[in-house]
C-alpha cells in the first residue's frame, strides 16, 4: 500500500465514523454503506493514496475474516421455525439456482473470452455464483419484506459462500492440472461435511453450557465475545485439522448456536454484526482500490456483455427456473431473482485465483472484479427501492404475517 499504518487507521477511522453517522440517512436513500466504502477505495486509489497488492497476505486475511464473521452472523440470524416451515425456496436456490448460475456464467465466459479453457470458464462461474447479503442489508433486515423472502435470501447467501468454495477449489485444481479431478471432488465434499459437523460439535455444547456457567453466567459485556469465540474456534478447528471446510463450519456453527439457545441469538448477533461490518467496510475499500490497481486492458464490449449477462440473465433465469412449482407470488420470485449480489465471498475467491499458478489468473480476476464492482453498485443502489416496490405488492396474507410479530412484541 502507498500509506503507512497510522495513515491507514486514520482513513479507516474516518470512514467508520462517517458510515455510522450516516447509517440512518443511508437507509432512506438509494445509497448503501457498501457503495460508499467502494467509492472511497476507488477515490483513494485514483488519488495515489492507496495502492494495495492483489497478492498481499494482509488483503487475503482481511477478506477471509470478513467472510467468516459474516457467515457466522448470518447463521445466528436464521429463524429456526422458518427453517422448518419455509425451507423450499432456500433449498431450491442452493441446490438448483446456484449450479445453474454457475453453468450459465461459464458458458458466457467461454464464448466471450475464448482464451479461457473450459475448466477456467467454470472456475470463473464458481467465483461468481455465490451471493452476498452485505450488499443488500436493507433487504435482508427490512421488516417490510415478507419473512419468507428475507429468510430465503439470507439462508441462500449464507450457505452458498461455503458451498461454492469446494467448486472454486475443484475447478482451480483442474485448471492448473494440480490433481486428479475425481479424487479432488471426493475430498472437497468430505471437507464440507466435516466442516458442518465441526461447527455443530462446537456450537451446540457452547450454547447449552451457558445455562450452567458459574456465578451468574456471562455478563452482558461479554455475550457477543462468547459468540465470536465460537465462530473463530469453529473455523480454526476445521482448518487446523486439515479435514474440514472452515467457512461452512462457521456458518453452521452460527445456526447451531442459535438453535441451542433460542433466547440469545439477538443479543449475540448485534455484537457480531457490528464486528463483521468493520471488516466488510475495510474489504470494500480495499476492493475499490484493487479495481483501479489492476485495471482492464481487454475488450470493453466483451466485458460489458459478460457483466450484463451475469447480472441480468444468469441469476434471474436460474432462480425463476429453480422456483418452478413453488407456491410463491410472482413479485416475490422476481424480487429474489434480481437480488443476487456478488460481494465478499466472490472477492475472496477471485483473490485465491489470482494467487494461484493458473495461466489466465489475471483475466479471471479482472473479469470477476468488474462483475463484482457492477453488482455492488447495481444492487446496492436498488435495495431500498426494491424493498419499497415489493412492499406495495404484498398480498393480504403477507401483510397479516408482517403485522403479527409487531403485535406480539407490543403485547
Amino acid at each position: 500500500m502507498g500509506i503507512g499504518f497510522p495513515e491507514a487507521l486514520l482513513v479507516l477511522g474516518l470512514l467508520l465514523g462517517l458510515v455510522a453517522a450516516l447509517s440512518g440517512w443511508l437507509q432512506s436513500t438509494v445509497l448503501s454503506t457498501s457503495v460508499l466504502s467502494l467509492a472511497t477505495g476507488v477515490g483513494l486509489a485514483l488519488a495515489g493514496v492507496l495502492d494495495p497488492s492483489p497478492a498481499s497476505g494482509a488483503v487475503l486475511i482481511a477478506v477471509e475474516l470478513a467472510l467468516i464473521l459474516t457467515l457466522f452472523a448470518d447463521g445466528l440470524a436464521v429463524e429456526g421455525e422458518l427453517l422448518v416451515r419455509h425451507w423450499t425456496p432456500a433449498a431450491r436456490a442452493l441446490v438448483l439456482a446456484m449450479p445453474i448460475t454457475l453453468v450459465l456464467i461459464a458458458l458466457a465466459a467461454k464464448l466471450l473470452f475464448p482464451d479461457l479453457s473450459w475448466a477456467e470458464a467454470f472456475l470463473l462461474g464458481a467465483v461468481l455464483s455465490p451471493t452476498d447479503p452485505v450488499v443488500t442489508s436493507a433487504v435482508v433486515t427490512s421488516e417490510r419484506i415478507p419473512a419468507t423472502v428475507r429468510h430465503t435470501l439470507n439462508l441462500e447467501s449464507g450457505l452458498n459462500d461455503g458451498l461454492a468454495l469446494p467448486f472454486v477449489l475443484f475447478f482451480l485444481v483442474v485448471a492448473t492440472d494440480a490433481g486428479e479431478p475425481v479424487v479432488e471432488a471426493g475430498r472437497l465434499a468430505l471437507e464440507a461435511g466435516i466442516g458442518a459437523a465441526i461447527g455443530i460439535a462446537l456450537a451446540l455444547p457452547a450454547g447449552r453450557l451457558i445455562g450452567s456457567l458459574p456465578s451468574g453466567g456471562i455478563t452482558p459485556k461479554y455475550e457477543g465475545i462468547y459468540a465470536l469465540g465460537v465462530a473463530l474456534a469453529s473455523f480454526g478447528l476445521a482448518e487446523a485439522s486439515g479435514w474440514g471446510n472452515g467457512l461452512i463450519a462457521a456458518f453452521v456453527g452460527g445456526i447451531a448456536l442459535a438453535v441451542s439457545r433460542h433466547e440469545i441469538p439477538q443479543e449475540f448477533a448485534e455484537f457480531n454484526e457490528s464486528v463483521s461490518s468493520i471488516f466488510q467496510i475495510a474489504v470494500f475499500v480495499l476492493f475499490g482500490a484493487l479495481i483501479v490497481t489492476t485495471g482492464w486492458d481487454g475488450s470493453i464490449a466483451r466485458l460489458a456483455a459478460f457483466v450484463g449477462f451475469a447480472l441480468l440473465v444468469a441469476r434471474p433465469v436460474a432462480v425463476l427456473v429453480s422456483f418452478t412449482g413453488v407456491r410463491e407470488p410472482w413479485p416475490n420470485k422476481l424480487f429474489m431473482a434480481w437480488f443476487g449480489p456478488k460481494g465478499v465471498a466472490s472477492i475472496l475467491f477471485a483473490l485465491l485465483v489470482l494467487a494461484s499458478s493458473d495461466t489466465e489468473r489475471s483475466l479471471i480476476f479482472d473479469v470477476a472484479s468488474f462483475t463484482i464492482l457492477t453488482s455492488i453498485l447495481a444492487h446496492g443502489l436498488t435495495d431500498t427501492v426494491g424493498a419499497s416496490w415489493l412492499e406495495r405488492r404484498l398480498q393480504p396474507d403477507e401483510l397479516a404475517d408482517q403485522a403479527a410479530p409487531a403485535a406480539t412484541e407490543s403485547g
